[in-house]
Order: C-alpha cells, then sequence, then structure tokens
C-alpha cells in the first residue's frame, strides 16, 4: 500500500492535506476503507463548525459497519465535499483525492503533531499483528 509523504496522518485513520491557504484538507486513508469495505454513505461536517482536535465530526458508512471521522486538529469547517456525499464509492476509487471536508485550524503549527507516512507505516504494521 502506497502511503503518500506529503501528507500527515492520525492514529484514527485520517489523512490531512495542507493547503497554501492555511486550511487543511481532510479524508480517510486506504487503510481504512481497505478495513470498512465498499462506502454507501458519508455525512460531513457543516461549514461554519467550530470543531475541537478529536472531536468526532463525521461518519462514512460501509456495507460492513460505520465509522465516525474525527477532527485532526482544531478550528472551523470551511468548505464540505459535496461530491463524496454523492458518491461515497469515490472514496473506494481514490481516496487520497475523495477529501472530505476542510478546516480553517486554530494553530496551523498542529498538524505538524500528527505522524508522517513512516509513522503512520508503522501504526498500521502494528495494528496488523
Amino acid at each position: 500500500m502506497s502511503i503518500p509523504a506529503d501528507l500527515k496522518y492520525t492514529a484514527s485513520h485520517e489523512w490531512i492535506k495542507t493547503n497554501a491557504d492555511g486550511t487543511i484538507t481532510v479524508g480517510i486513508t486506504v487503510h481504512a476503507q481497505d478495513l470498512l469495505g465498499d462506502m454507501v454513505f458519508v455525512e460531513n461536517p457543516v461549514a461554519g463548525r467550530t470543531l475541537t482536535a478529536g472531536e468526532e465530526c463525521a461518519v462514512v458508512e460501509s456495507v460492513k459497519a460505520a465509522s465516525d471521522v474525527y477532527a485532526p486538529v482544531a478550528g472551523v469547517v470551511v468548505a464540505a465535499n459535496s461530491a463524496v456525499e454523492n458518491a461515497p464509492e469515490s472514496i473506494n476509487q481514490d481516496a487520497y483525492s475523495a477529501w472530505m471536508f476542510q478546516i480553517q485550524p486554530d494553530n496551523l503549527a498542529d498538524v505538524d503533531s500528527l505522524m508522517d507516512a513512516a509513522a503512520y507505516q508503522a501504526l498500521i504494521e502494528s495494528e496488523a499483528h
């Protein structure tokens, strides 16, 4: 499994991309969608919602299970991807381009404390045992 080196990751299997405008884009990883299976439903947080780091803020459902998606950092939701809500299977097709929502972080430096690709790979390997 290829884990993009330019992203950050959480222990709850979200990926985070820092954008040029200081916002971050959030989605679920290939590993997460592999575990869940075929996606059938996505519920994103609404724009304007204030999130705390680690807060449950979205839901993905597959044919197997429902799973919460957590805010990787504190901030305000600035956009939700309605395309992924209308076509949840896009997460299965390409989890790293099927983003779910964007946050304006309270402190962009908080993103630096998240896992890099190597640390995330180590986490996946430790969970497999």
